[in-house]
């Protein structure tokens, strides 16, 4: 296949759905010759926050001399993002040669009574297969949704487990208590393993403390008391943490200081795994030179134009201190797209009172909450509202409606802000 007919050909699984469960994924990576079990992971789940971990993890590894894979999940502008060594996409041939490979063995499952896998289980089994091709060091693996029952969780055993914060979302498949959203998180925990987790709520602590006791797990809860925050703004943030001193990320928030934190644990314990000391000029290389694309990310100025994947509770706190603390007097404006199933209420409840003007537009997937409905929503709040079905008119609009001293936030889905984000060379 080229590049082309296997995303059409991976695109086409999609209407086979989402299954919970591991008996298809594990049948697929069998024929595959089970890669899977070749690779040393570091399995990363969560509600908020994984990616931009995965990426601290994966970027400071890369600077002391590992081949790292690392693997997230959705992309923003293309599918090559979400399968990467060192940072650097899986090429367009690789991936039109590996679904060939991948989709001979599907015909094999299929014949012998197998269910056809879906979309999500071909891509990570995609991934398994070009990181022990390419013989990487260590695979930064992120679950795609829950945990127990993601297809990523069709591994043996981890490096490590890490756990980055959990809050209420995807209720209808992980539940509607945070202790249950936890019991899915922490079933990627193995038998006699160690585990990592940011500094959360009780209900959520507890929970997979539980379980590691269950099963003979070290916990360890990565704590943010020794923080020195001594620069912070929309460019750049720098901090002391415990001996290390002036640390700098060019993620923006205070929760991506935290998210460098518990990045910076995991990498200490790897090392400290293989006799391998902390050079602390790597670690900082490392820190500086991550990034995480659509996380509040500056794509333009005057007006200033930021965008942000938030689409739940925790995001939107998270997103509403970097508000708080950069535009507090400013003439804000708030293009907006959620989907349905998001927690939308608390989202507008936590957001809309920093924004004077809101557009409300269409995200391109089927469980978008259209346009009107999230107008009529935000009327209740703000005065002047506009409802656009079309995401770049939306966006000329938004521009048009904005002084160059204006400040625009784009947030509800990450759907949203990939298409924002590609159209943003047209700005």
């Amino acid at each position: 296949m080229d590049y082309k007919e296997a995303l059409d050909y991976i695109s086409k699984s999609h209407k086979f759905g989402m299954r919970l469960g591991l008996d298809n994924i594990k049948k697929l990576l069998e024929l595959l010759g089970n890669p899977q079990e070749k690779l040393k992971i570091i399995h990363v789940a969560g509600t908020n926050g994984k990616g931009s971990t995965c990426s601290f993890i994966s970027t400071i590894l890369k600077e002391f001399d590992y081949k790292v894979g690392l693997y997230t999940s959705p992309f923003l502008e293309v599918f090559n993002e979400r399968i990467r060594i060192n940072n650097e996409n899986i090429s367009d041939k690789d991936i039109g040669r590996i679904v060939s490979i991948i989709k001979e063995k599907i015909e094999i499952m299929v014949d012998k009574g197998f269910d056809y896998p879906t979309e999500f289980e071909i891509v990570t089994a995609m991934a398994f297969y070009y990181y022990f091709e390419n013989n990487v060091d260590f695979v930064v693996l992120e679950v795609g949704l829950g945990g127990k029952y993601d297809a990523t969780n069709v591994i043996n055993k981890s490096e490590v487990s890490v756990i980055t914060p959990i809050s209420i979302d995807h209720i209808n498949v992980l539940g509607n208590t945070i202790s249950k959203i936890a019991s899915e998180k922490a079933g990627i925990i193995k038998e006699n393993s160690t585990v990592f987790i940011y500094n959360q709520s009780d209900e959520a602590k507890n929970v997979i403390k539980k379980v590691c006791d269950d099963k003979n797990s070290k916990f360890f809860e990565v704590l943010f008391d020794d923080i020195k925050i001594k620069h912070s703004d929309i460019n750049y943030q720098e901090f002391d943490y415990k001996n290390y001193k002036n640390l700098k990320i060019n993620l923006i928030g205070e929760h991506q200081i935290k998210n460098s934190i518990l990045a910076i644990n995991v990498v200490e314990f790897i090392l400290s795994k293989y006799n391998k000391k902390i050079d602390e000029d790597k670690l900082k290389l490392g820190l500086l030179n991550t990034k995480w694309a659509g996380r509040i990310e500056k794509i333009k100025e005057n007006p200033l134009f930021i965008i942000d994947g938030a689409h739940n509770e925790d995001g939107a706190k998270s997103l509403s201190k970097v508000l708080d603390k950069n535009f507090k007097n400013k003439n804000l404006t708030l293009l907006l797209g959620m989907l349905e199933d998001k927690e939308i209420d608390k989202v507008l409840e936590i957001l809309i009172p920093y924004f004077n003007k809101v557009v409300t537009t269409n995200v391109s997937n089927p469980r978008t909450i259209s346009c009107d409905d999230l107008k009529e929503k935000i009327s209740n709040y703000v005065k002047e509202v506009y409802s656009i079905d079309n995401l770049e008119e939306a966006l000329n609009f938004t521009l048009k409606k904005s002084d160059k001293d204006d400040i625009i936030i784009s947030c509800g889905s990450l759907y949203l802000i990939g298409e924002i984000r590609r159209l943003s060379n047209k700005i």
